[in-house]
């Protein structure tokens, strides 16, 4: 019981302290910032995997899968986002002039 009071507390301090770093970034910077940063998601997924390597009840592994399909979700978003965003960077490729003849 003290291990999960324990980890209560630190995932509400750490979404505290998330919720108030987030909230402090201009809306111009948000969206790169944040499709940089899912690729934490990767760690995620790599935790529960060795995690997963350890006998487990039913329950546990459930919620193991859940976090790792979450996390891939994330993670597979954050890609798409940062290649959107560099597609508008892209130049653009000019059409092939029609030859006059």
């Amino acid at each position: 019981m003290t291990d999960f009071v324990i980890m209560v507390g630190v995932f509400v301090v750490s979404f505290g302290i998330g919720y108030l770093l987030i909230s402090k970034i201009p809306p111009l910077l948000h969206t790169p910032l944040m499709s940089m940063t899912n690729a934490i998601s990767a760690v995620t997924i790599l935790g529960a995997l060795i995690l997963f390597s350890q006998p487990m009840d039913r329950l546990n592994l459930t919620l193991g899968a859940t976090a790792i399909l979450a996390a891939a979700f994330n993670l597979v978003g954050g890609f798409v986002i940062t290649d959107r965003m560099l597609g508008m960077f892209r130049k653009k490729s000019v059409p092939a002039a029609a030859s006059d003849e």
